[in-house]
């Protein structure tokens, strides 16, 4: 997480569910029982019971990691909102930026389209920014089919069924 903040992470207009994140236990992720409720707070948001603003949706999230080194995460999102639609999608996936363009982001989104499909997701919308020439290649390695753009954010639909890869 400290590479990101050195990205810029966190900071407004940032409103990713990482800047999220750091914003509400940044401070606290270095003790057990700070890391212990981050943990806990990422299983509830897997739930659907787990009560929450009507912005946000249930998600599952996954750590990408190798031997103890975590490089990454990835999260679905169970189900699509208006906003999601236009401009989220269903996965949103962070590499740290130590271990970017080594291939972990398209194994990590490889990795998380059965689970997406489990979920009942077929296809899943995944999104990046006009610019982000990497996230785009990560999408289209796997199977995205381009729809449009739209606020600024490529739209591509993932086929999730083991028929489609």
């Amino acid at each position: 997480m400290n590479e990101l903040l050195l990205e810029g992470a966190g900071t407004s207009p940032d409103d990713s569910m990482v800047a999220r994140e750091i914003k509400e236990f940044g401070s606290a992720w270095r003790t057990s029982e700070g890391f212990s409720k981050y943990v806990e707070r990422l299983l509830a948001d897997a739930r659907e019971s787990t009560l929450r603003p009507s912005y946000l949706v249930a998600n599952t999230t996954y750590w990408w990691i190798e031997e103890d080194r975590y490089l990454g995460r990835i999260s679905i999102r169970h189900r699509l909102t208006p906003r999601l639609l236009e401009i989220g999608g269903h996965i949103g996936y962070d590499v740290r930026p130590s271990a970017r363009r080594q291939g972990h982001a398209t194994a990590m989104l490889a990795a998380v389209l059965p689970h997406a499909n489990e979920l009942g997701i077929d296809p899943a919308l995944v999104t990046c920014d006009t610019d982000n020439v990497g996230s785009r290649k990560v999408i289209e390695a796997n199977g995205g089919i381009f729809e449009d753009e739209r606020s600024g954010k490529l739209r591509y639909w993932i086929p999730t069924g083991r028929a489609a890869r």
